[in-house]
């Protein structure tokens, strides 16, 4: 461990507003709301944001009980090299800033922890297709829109070809993101406007890409949607660019090309379309085509309209129907999905089984890094189980049970 942290420089213990700001939005609070929580002035804690004042050690231990931040937290530099370029939300137009940008840094920090962790664990590389997505952005425009949709059809049938899916049900994409070199993670977002999103970062003039699901309340096929839908903006969108200056209308634009992929990649024209010829228009059938596609009744529906299979009206008609039925919002069959034990989970498992690290010095050597957080959050952050990093496992044993032999 000595030889991976030497480039590591002892930082002097002073505060840093810096890392109070981040704290702060990293739990989605405004100064008004620190204020009021902690007891010191707004204008106080805005002077210790911008290093104008320096708050004494009992108004850094109220920040730091505020908001749940170790103390140590804003008293050492980052010295991550990640660099979070673009984050793209879901719901841009709906969703407040702060809580864009609460879920941004809380995916900031996972970036980080995995550059940490890379020191130690051999993640999968980044093996994706790359594309040069044309696109339309005028919805009136018919002939640039259905050349729109053949093209995207395109994109994700050879993704498919890429990564050798055929045409069959993909069981688990979690999986299937992960053994590719997008990372996943998932944690609950508290913010119903934000339903999953994405991340790019440059670490070592390399491309990484991290995918974030709001699991715990959600379905596995609106996950499953999701995360082919965060699979689109990857593979079809610009990353270079400052999100907040995309106008609506071509933030929309993008959303409804993410949104045609997912529906491609996750449900094929050709054995999709077989599988549902028999009875197109039976809610029952898609009930049990469910189980098969791992995709919402709804969504399936929508590929049918799109694929041409049923005409607008029956679309409408059959929506009527499943709003009457109170699927609208929750489907038959939909249980809360949970990540599957992901790429953080195993490599936390494999350092602590091949005991290189122990559950207490993965806590420490992410605090070495700058990123001086409690057990839960990182547990939280990382999409880990509950426990994982529970160190009472590594407190010594003093006593042993007596031996029949010794009596």
């Amino acid at each position: 461990m000595l030889s991976l942290l030497g480039d590591i420089k002892m930082d002097k213990k002073e505060f840093k507003g810096e890392r109070l700001k981040v704290a702060r939005l990293f739990r989605g609070m405004t100064l008004t709301e620190l204020s009021t929580i902690t007891g010191i002035s707004k204008q106080s804690i805005s002077l210790y944001e911008n290093d104008k004042n320096k708050p004494d050690y009992e108004k850094i231990s109220l920040i730091s009980s505020a908001l749940h931040i170790p103390h140590d937290f804003f008293l050492q530099e980052d010295i991550c090299k990640t660099k979070t370029e673009v984050t793209y939300f879901r719901s841009l137009s709906s969703a407040t800033k702060i809580d864009r940008t609460a879920q941004s840094l809380k995916l900031e920090f996972v970036a980080k922890m995995y550059e940490i962790l890379s020191k130690y664990i051999d993640f999968p590389q980044l093996n994706i297709p790359t594309f040069d997505f044309h696109g339309s952005d005028d919805e009136f425009d018919n002939q640039k829109n259905e050349a729109m949709f053949q093209e995207i059809e395109n994109i994700a049938k050879q993704v498919r070809e890429f990564w050798g899916l055929g045409n069959e049900p993909i069981k688990d994409i979690q999986f299937l993101l992960e053994e590719n070199g997008i990372i996943v993670t998932g944690f609950d977002t508290k913010e119903e406007k934000i339903d999953a999103f994405s991340q790019h970062v440059v670490l070592d003039n390399k491309d990484f890409y991290f995918v974030c699901v709001d699991q715990g309340a959600k379905p596995e096929g609106r996950i499953s949607f999701d995360l082919a839908h965060e699979l689109g903006h990857i593979l079809l969108h610009p990353w270079s660019e400052n999100l907040e200056l995309v106008s609506k209308e071509e933030f929309k634009n993008r959303e409804i090309q993410a949104n045609m992929f997912a529906s491609a990649f996750l449900l094929p024209a050709d054995s999709f379309g077989k599988d549902i010829q028999a009875y197109p228009t039976d809610w029952k059938y898609y009930q049990w085509l469910k189980k098969k596609w791992k995709v919402s009744m709804q969504a399936m529906a929508y590929r049918c309209r799109e694929l041409g299979i049923i005409t607008s009206n029956q679309f409408q008609y059959m929506m009527r129907q499943l709003s009457k039925k109170g699927w609208r919002t929750k489907e038959p069959d939909d249980v809360p999905y949970y990540l599957h034990d992901n790429i953080f989970q195993g490599a936390i498992d494999l350092l602590k089984e091949e005991k290189i690290l122990s559950s207490n010095s993965i806590i420490q050597t992410f605090k070495r890094y700058g990123v001086s957080m409690y057990p839960t959050d990182i547990e939280n952050l990382l999409g880990l189980r509950k426990g994982t990093l529970d160190i009472a496992e590594d407190t010594p044993r003093i006593i042993q049970i007596k031996s029949y032999l010794d009596n």
